[in-house]
């Protein structure tokens, strides 16, 4: 982990870095840190995203994934490779295809050629040929373009030689990506190879054949359907018999998209349907739908904004960012608007992202349950109502860092070490929402600039003479335990107290720290930059010490509601260009007076609303994403492929656990990613038609032992929650637990608690939803999009019982509800030692049925002799 050595390389004590900071992922040998899970697959270290070539051969399961040999962030991606005799042992192998001058290795798939079409190896030696992306660098021929590429080995995937003619499939496109290879078996004899991979941004998944490997001729194309809010990636085609009946097979599509998945950001949908082939047809892509019943507002149909304010940010091209009438669609440079109802919408592109601004409605007064409306656009919440930049009243320290030019902070009292010696500083270049013309930015150093300037800065001695101090950041961030720590610290007699970075963003905004504690004590403020590689750098300007907390300022895309002067009510959009109905029960505002107010306060990154069809309800419109089929209804489920070449007749699939939306900013280290557990899936007959069943695989019920806590006598849940004995606790269990949820609004079970904290997994009877919140779960502020409620629906049994499996395991849960007919898949960072199990309930009283909890045996990095080998033979 190197976390002393680097440190001292900075010439810094380990105890002046750390003070009075938690590292974000306690320190301990492989395999024993807070957050390494104990039964899904980790690399010892740095970073891994999607799982690459899984296929079974000669007794050996082989899982590549998408690896950074050199960091854990995402970056030089390579393949990684693990073996596993059990889908539950893996041992890490030597890098498998790495990165090279030309080329970055992005995803694809496996297959052994049992007989040698493509010529790579013999009859007698077999090849195993992988078929993956090549991401071309500057230095290619091939710049800027995603291709189709093979590898082959013969020595049973242990070593790999890039083919001399690739690529081999190349249609001169940037979002071809993600080939997934299959042996076709024609029903009159003989086969050929199917590839399926995607055009990314334009939804599509293009079916190919070859008959070697080398050569590719079209078959068809399949899409745009269903989630189209995203990136189509990583598609996978096969067939699975409908409950075993091998008279009734029919094909599963799956598709993963980011972002647009259906609890926001990453996840995997998929389709059922027929491939005779050559072309796969769906039975389950959905149309649009209609509007939901109800009384029209506003629907920005006729040409007007009927009778809404708009205020427009004055001095932009096409008076941006609403323009002086609704959107047609879509606007020059913004990528196909689509989800919207009828001839107009609101759409803030105006002069692209930039341009800022609001939209006030016509007061209305509140007459139904609900408020239906499209939304879409940037995914940027509401934060506060402070829209503007001004700094709070209080005493501005260190004279906002404007020093006279020609001089330094060296000059103004400031000492540094390395190459943030304050006679470098300050900065008069990056960030944005700076105040004056100059501020610490550590990217901005002596010598060349850049990520990779380390070093330290200590600011003079000042009296802490209000209760908060209060400043801009913008940058990055990184923890201790990553040996590259990044942050602006408080020091006071020594010690570190308190601790500020940024959120891995060019925007400075307002952070800052309750020191009332300190009053009339002699404090510093140290900048400690051991940072490399992308966000590698601090931004900091304008510290203050004030008499309030620091108000963020909101750098919102959203549409709310107001009553009474305040904002009710707030939505925000997906990052996407996809509308899709969002609902606000306002039955409490009823008979009262309302407006609603569209706020574009975002100058980057999707930094703009869309908005269409307000509509006074009685019901709450069903988002469309909520009525497509998906793999897993959790935040943690993406680029979800099969295992090819199985030993016997079963469909294994395994996910990336993770989301980009905060995958970088994750709290783990030296490591960054885990896969889920391999789950076994099949089609089953429902009310809708054949859907997904997904269960863990049968290897990993051997990590089970014996119950530590069994109740098998029904029980009343009354309101409140119920702390279980200690024997029912642990970070590492499988719980079954089934419950009906009688009287209570909604009841449940809470995992990986310790009275202040927990993660609740509970089921809300007035939806008819099981959901994860992991709000409360622990650590939760590394990133803002981390926090959430994410639901599925779920309809209890004949019973009336609503019966879980719950794989818990020390930074996640996987639940598997009514037999694997919905699935939720949740990254957690618990407090440390937080292993509380409890029942609740809430608004009545639910039923306990039975519960029983496995311990579940550690199966990564556990001792070399319990450890799988690599049999080659």
């Amino acid at each position: 982990m190197q976390v002393c050595s680097a440190l001292a390389l900075a010439g810094l004590g380990l105890a002046a870095v750390l003070g009075g900071t938690g590292p974000a992922s306690a320190a301990g040998t492989v395999g024993d840190e807070q957050y390494r899970p104990a039964i899904h697959f980790t690399p010892k270290q740095n970073w891994m995203n999607d799982p690459n070539g899984m296929v079974y051969y000669n007794g050996l399961y082989h899982l590549y994934y998408q690896h950074n040999p050199s960091g854990n962030t995402w970056g030089n991606m390579s393949w990684g490779h693990a073996t596993s005799k059990d889908l539950t042992h893996w041992q890490e192998q030597p890098l498998a295809i790495a990165t090279d001058d030309q080329q970055d290795i992005f995803s694809g798939s496996v297959v052994v050629d049992k007989d040698n079409t493509s010529g790579f190896g013999t009859a007698e030696k077999p090849p195993m040929v992988a078929i993956f992306t090549s991401a071309y660098k500057d230095a290619s021929p091939y710049r800027g373009l995603q291709a189709q590429s093979l590898a082959y080995s013969l020595d049973e995937g242990q070593t790999w030689t890039k083919y001399s003619a690739n690529p081999v499939l190349n249609r001169n496109s940037a979002n071809f990506r993600d080939p997934k290879v299959f042996w076709y078996a024609a029903p009159g004899g003989g086969g050929y190879w199917v590839m399926a991979a995607v055009e990314a941004t334009e939804h599509k998944v293009l079916l190919y054949k070859s008959g070697n490997l080398k050569d590719w001729t079209p078959l068809s194309e399949f899409g745009p359907a269903n989630a189209t809010g995203g990136l189509w990636e990583c598609p996978d085609l096969f067939p699975l018999a409908v409950d075993g009946d091998p008279a009734n097979v029919k094909w599963v599509m799956v598709v993963n998209i980011n972002p647009g998945g259906v609890a926001g950001g990453s996840a995997g949908q998929y389709f059922v349907g027929d491939f005779d082939g050559t072309t796969f047809t769906s039975e389950t892509t959905k149309a649009s739908g209609t509007l939901p019943a109800g009384t029209p507002l506003a629907g920005f149909n006729d040409g007007t904004f009927n009778g809404w304010t708009v205020n427009n940010e004055p001095g932009n091209l096409k008076n941006g960012p609403f323009g002086d009438a609704p959107a047609a669609g879509t606007l020059p440079g913004q990528n196909a608007v689509t989800g919207f109802a009828g001839a107009g919408l609101i759409n803030s592109f105006n002069d692209g992202d930039w341009p800022v601004g609001s939209m006030g409605s016509p007061a209305f007064t509140v007459g139904s349950d609900y408020l239906n409306f499209l939304v879409g656009g940037g995914q940027h919440p509401r934060l506060s109502d402070k829209l503007d930049n001004t700094p709070p009243p209080g005493d501005l320290l260190f004279n906002g860092f404007e020093v006279p030019d020609g001089t330094t902070l060296a000059d103004a009292g400031w000492t540094g070490t390395g190459d943030l010696a304050p006679t470098f500083q300050p900065a008069t270049a990056g960030g944005d929402f700076f105040i004056g013309a100059k501020r610490i930015n550590t990217f901005e150093t002596g010598g060349a600039p850049g990520d990779d300037r380390q070093g330290t800065m200590t600011s003079p001695s000042f009296t802490v003479s209000r209760n908060f101090m209060s400043m801009l950041v913008g940058g990055g961030h990184r923890d201790a335990v990553s040996g590259q720590l990044l942050e602006a610290q408080l020091v006071v007699n020594g010690n570190v107290v308190r601790t500020v970075a940024g959120d891995d963003s060019g925007a400075l905004n307002w952070k800052g720290w309750d020191v009332s504690e300190f009053a009339g004590q002699q404090a510093q403020l140290r900048i400690v930059d051991q940072a490399t590689g992308g966000w590698g750098h601090l931004t900091l300007d304008h510290v203050m010490l004030t008499d309030q907390a620091a108000v963020p300022r909101s750098d919102e895309t959203t549409v709310n509601l107001v009553v009474d002067g305040k904002v009710v009510r707030t939505a925000t959009g997906a990052n996407s260009e996809v509308l899709d109905w969002t609902s606000w029960n306002v039955s409490e505002f009823k008979g009262r007076q309302a407006s609603i107010r569209v706020v574009d306060n975002n100058r980057f990154g999707w930094g703009h609303i869309l908005a269409d069809e307000f509509v006074a309800s009685s019901r709450p419109a069903t988002p469309r994403l909520e009525t497509y089929d998906w793999l897993d209804y959790g935040r943690d489920y993406y680029a979800s492929v099969s295992f090819g070449n199985m030993p016997t007749d079963e469909r294994i699939m395994l996910g990336w656990m993770n989301n980009w939306d905060y995958a970088n900013a994750i709290p783990t280290s030296p490591w960054r990613s885990a896969m889920s557990l391999p789950r076994q899936v099949g089609l089953t007959q429902t009310a809708a038609g054949p859907r997904l069943v997904q269960k863990p695989a049968q290897q990993v019920s051997s990590l089970a032992k014996r119950s530590s806590y069994t109740e098998k006598r029904a029980r009343s849940i009354t309101p409140g929650t119920h702390v279980l004995p200690s024997a029912a606790w642990g970070q590492v269990q499988k719980i079954d637990v089934t419950f009906a949820p009688g009287t209570a609004a909604k009841s449940g079970i809470t995992v990986l608690g310790n009275g202040n904290s927990s993660t609740v997994i509970g089921y809300d009877k007035a939806a008819g939803k099981l959901y994860v919140d992991r709000t409360k779960s622990g650590n939760t502020a590394f990133h803002p999009l981390f926090t959430s409620v994410d639901s599925a629906p779920v309809t209890p049994d004949a019973f009336g019982n609503v019966t879980l499996s719950i794989y818990v395991d020390r930074s996640s849960v996987e639940v598997f509800a009514q037999n694997g007919l919905r699935t939720i898949t949740d990254q957690v960072f618990p407090e440390q030692g937080a292993s509380q199990v409890a029942l609740f309930a809430e608004g009545g009283t639910a039923q306990l049925k039975s519960i029983t909890a496995k311990p579940l045996t550690q199966s990564m990095f556990v001792p070399e002799t319990n450890t799988v080998k690599n049999n080659r033979q």
